[in-house]
């Protein structure tokens, strides 16, 4: 196990660098609808389809605590006239972009076709590719730079339980995913990172409150994006969405984390961390 130590000089030129660069998204769009909320996104390259609704997730909320959600959807996959669109779209998109981030729900959006060219076009452009995947189309994503399942997909998927203390578990996972690294992400016990060198990266939570984990992995998935469009190493991008997955879980609902946040938690573990070497304790 290695650890990766981020100096504050170092994750405040990445913070900079970060908040310049370009990263498109591909994948599923859903709303999730609250009473109260803004959703002030651009919609440039937004596909629509008339025969097809939005994802919508609405949110039955009590005094600060989600009670239930309703789902409307449909998950057919979409039909060739949009595939081209959602291609098309795509090529505009990646012209001035430094990332490329593929949220896979298993909505209909990211079909193989989808996925095939997406991947061809972030190559073509040079971009690094973060990948949060879903069952259907676990194996599509070879030559991905970054894949980040969670456990319970890995396991799915491989049709086995992951014994994570195998030294082999991890690294055969990540050959037979054929991507470039693997970031599996572990819930309350953190995350590991496997990557192309065979390097095994064991990362602990940084979450000190779970007060809604709605969006925790979604957070993983663009601070990884976005730091690697910076110039992070993929330690370095790995460490710095788990400071900010730490924040969001702590927030009520599906919420946005800030560069000043995670510079506040950063030296906040950095400190304690140092408290912890002195007294002998690591």
């Amino acid at each position: 196990m290695t650890e990766t130590r981020l100096t504050r000089d170092r994750l405040e030129a990445l913070l900079r660098k970060m908040a310049t660069t370009k990263v498109v998204v591909v994948g599923d769009a859903m709303l999730d609808v609250y009473l109260v909320g803004d959703l002030n996104l651009s919609t440039s390259y937004l596909v629509t389809d008339p025969g097809r609704p939005t994802t919508s997730k609405t949110r039955v909320v009590a005094r600060g605590q989600q009670m239930l959600r309703i789902d409307e959807e449909i998950e057919d996959p979409v039909p060739a006239r949009v595939m081209e669109q959602i291609g098309a779209a795509l090529e505009r998109a990646l012209r001035d972009a430094d990332a490329l981030l593929m949220e896979d729900y298993n909505k209909g959006t990211l079909v193989p076709q989808v996925i095939e060219r997406a991947l061809t076009l972030a190559k073509k452009n040079s971009l690094p590719v973060v990948v949060d995947p879903k069952f259907k189309n676990f194996f599509a994503y070879r030559g991905a730079t970054v894949f980040k399942p969670n456990r319970r997909e890995l396991e799915l998927a491989m049709g086995a339980a992951l014994d994570l203390a195998h030294p082999d578990a991890l690294p055969d996972a990540l050959g037979k995913l054929a991507v470039d690294n693997l970031l599996l992400t572990l819930g309350g016990e953190g995350m590991m990172l496997v990557t192309k060198d065979q390097e095994i990266t064991r990362i602990p939570t940084m979450a000190r409150e779970v007060f809604d984990v709605s969006g925790a992995g979604d957070t993983v998935t663009a601070w990884v994006g976005t730091a690697l469009a910076a110039g992070a190493s993929v330690r370095e991008a790995a460490h710095l969405a788990n400071f900010a997955a730490g924040i969001e879980v702590g927030k009520a609902g599906v919420a946005t984390v800030s560069g000043p946040e995670v510079l506040a938690v950063h030296e906040a573990y950095y400190d304690q961390l140092g408290k912890l070497r002195r007294e002998g304790l690591l």
